[in-house]
């Protein structure tokens, strides 16, 4: 079932550990087929040097039940398919522990565009959601996740600006494809680092200016846009 999709899922979660974007038990892909309803993904606790395509697991996208597959879904399964339900146009998604994204979403701070290397995949600040209240956390969490994700990009375009930092937790990044989902999370983690060093060299730099950020975005997405909206 879906073995083409098992695979490109399998071959980018194989990427987060080589571009240094998770350990190897943690962070997780996933790709789906909307035309099934069906969601292939990661599964959880499984070492990277331990899986195969075989072992990507197919979930349903409304239920979350295991279609096919011998182990457990990834902890945050509700969130990628909540996220799959709320913004139609993803067919990727990854959640990372990369450190200096996560730090952006641990100090509760939007990561501004500050050059090229993050307005070439990113039309404007990638968002940091606000804390979830205890209520949430102790009530369906990574559902709640989701929701708040989505609540953060109201009024925003999720294809223009694909990743969301999770405060206190860290990154959810999403693009048309799970290549490129892994991509746009590659990019994040070096922007988020080039940033923290932009800061230290001077705490008072400004954020790129908006005509550079669009000119970049739209060079290689082919989109005109304007103000992190499609014109």
């Amino acid at each position: 079932m879906l073995e083409r999709l098992k695979e490109r899922v399998y071959r980018e979660t194989l990427k987060l550990r080589e571009y240094g974007l998770a350990v190897p038990t943690g962070g997780s892909v996933s790709g789906i087929d909307r035309e099934k309803g069906l969601v292939v993904i990661r599964p959880g606790g499984v070492s990277c040097g331990e899986l195969t395509s075989a072992d990507m697991l197919v979930v349903d996208l409304i239920d979350g039940r295991v279609a096919e597959g011998k182990h457990r879904p990834p902890i945050d399964t509700p969130t990628h398919l909540y996220l799959y339900r709320a913004f139609p146009g993803i067919g990727g998604l990854v959640h990372t522990r990369s450190v200096n994204a996560a730090a952006w979403a641990q100090a509760g701070k939007d990561l501004p565009v500050y050059g090229a290397t993050q307005a070439d995949a990113f039309c404007g600040a990638v968002p940091c959601t606000r804390a979830l209240t205890e209520k949430e956390v102790k009530g369906t969490y990574e559902l709640n996740v989701g929701k708040v994700i989505e609540e953060t990009f109201e009024g925003k375009d999720a294809a223009l600006i694909p990743a969301a930092l999770v405060r206190g937790h860290g990154p959810f990044v999403w693009g048309e494809t799970p290549e490129r989902a892994v991509e746009n999370a590659a990019v994040l983690e070096l922007a988020a680092e080039t940033a923290i060093k932009t800061l230290l060299l001077e705490p008072n730099a400004p954020p790129a200016e908006n005509y550079l950020t669009e000119k970049r975005y739209a060079r290689r997405h082919g989109k005109k846009v304007r103000g992190g909206r499609k014109k």
